[in-house]
């Protein structure tokens, strides 16, 4: 697929994702399928829209082999990050909060982009899921922290203090 091929391709992919509300779930995972056919077989970004697919349809299971697909394919730059993220979230949903946890932690020591607050969003939740409370609310104010149009150094200072400190009993 050429260069410009690829990007209709994109555009085409993007177009049916905002249309997403107009669709059962069955006939949009249906309309992904259709597109990923247009490319090669195992092409990370086709599994990487499958994966997405299944799993904006309630189907996690389906979703989470397939993002561990796309990844070992290769999947690359944002996408592999969103990958990650939505994976980690499977998991979680799965009741695997550990791996979605360890997973999402790793990302986190990853390049820093938008996608941080994210990360640290389904982070916690994984965490919550464990039982670690006080982590995950600090990792939420964290996430906070950089969206806020002041105050963002003094809400982020707590959160490391609230994650540096042990629970009190």
């Amino acid at each position: 697929m050429s260069t410009s091929d690829a990007g209709d391709w994109q555009a085409r992919v993007e177009a049916l994702w905002r249309r997403f509300d107009d669709f059962a779930p069955e006939d949009f995972v249906a309309a992904i399928d259709a597109l990923v056919a247009e490319l090669p077989a195992g092409s990370a970004s086709g599994l990487f829209e499958q994966a997405s697919a299944q799993d904006s349809t309630d189907h996690p299971e389906q979703a989470v082999s397939l993002y561990k697909a796309a990844l070992d394919a290769g999947l690359a730059g944002h996408d592999r990050r969103r990958a990650t993220i939505q994976l980690g979230s499977s998991l979680r949903v799965l009741g695997q909060a550990q791996a979605a946890a360890d997973l999402l932690g790793a990302e986190l020591q990853r390049e820093s982009d938008e996608l941080d607050g994210a990360v640290r969003a389904f982070l916690a939740l994984a965490l919550l899921d464990l039982g670690r409370e006080r982590e995950a609310v600090a990792l939420s104010l964290m996430a906070l922290s950089k969206y806020l149009p002041r105050y963002n150094r003094s809400l982020a200072n707590y959160a490391l203090e609230l994650a540096a400190k042990p629970a009190a009993k």
